[in-house]
């Protein structure tokens, strides 16, 4: 097999005047850009450096976002007590459903799981001291 030969383009490092990073900043702080937009208009090759000259040098906060948990605090009682109730019927089902492929599995290849299940238990707990 002939091996391929790929041709890369050697990117060089570019140096930007401050001039120009301030003005590319203030473009996308007024919204007539947005950084990629820049990064492609003015052709600047590394993918985060407007991010990094916006965070570095812009008059907005451009930091990382962070991640907000959804607390339940918001949760109203009522809500709460709506949820659990909706949870709980959800493993009610759950269970049953594992209750009869259990069963079904006794009778189809006559297995006993649950007494192997529950006499594992008992000796199990009997060693603990």
């Amino acid at each position: 097999m002939k091996k391929q030969e790929v041709k890369r383009e050697k990117r060089t490092q570019r140096d930007y005047t401050m001039a120009f990073k301030l003005s590319v900043i203030s473009q996308v702080e007024k919204g007539d850009l947005t950084y990629k937009q820049a990064q492609t208009h003015y052709g600047i090759q590394g993918r985060s450096t407007v991010l990094v000259w916006l965070r570095r040098f812009g008059n907005l906060d451009w930091r990382k976002p962070k991640i907000h948990i959804m607390s339940n605090s918001k949760e109203t009682p009522a809500q709460r007590i709506k949820r659990l109730e909706k949870e709980l019927s959800d493993e009610k089902l759950k269970n049953k459903v594992l209750n009869t492929m259990i069963d079904i599995s006794d009778k189809q290849y006559g297995t006993q799981i649950r007494k192997k299940y529950s006499s594992q238990q008992s000796s199990g707990s009997t060693n603990k001291d």
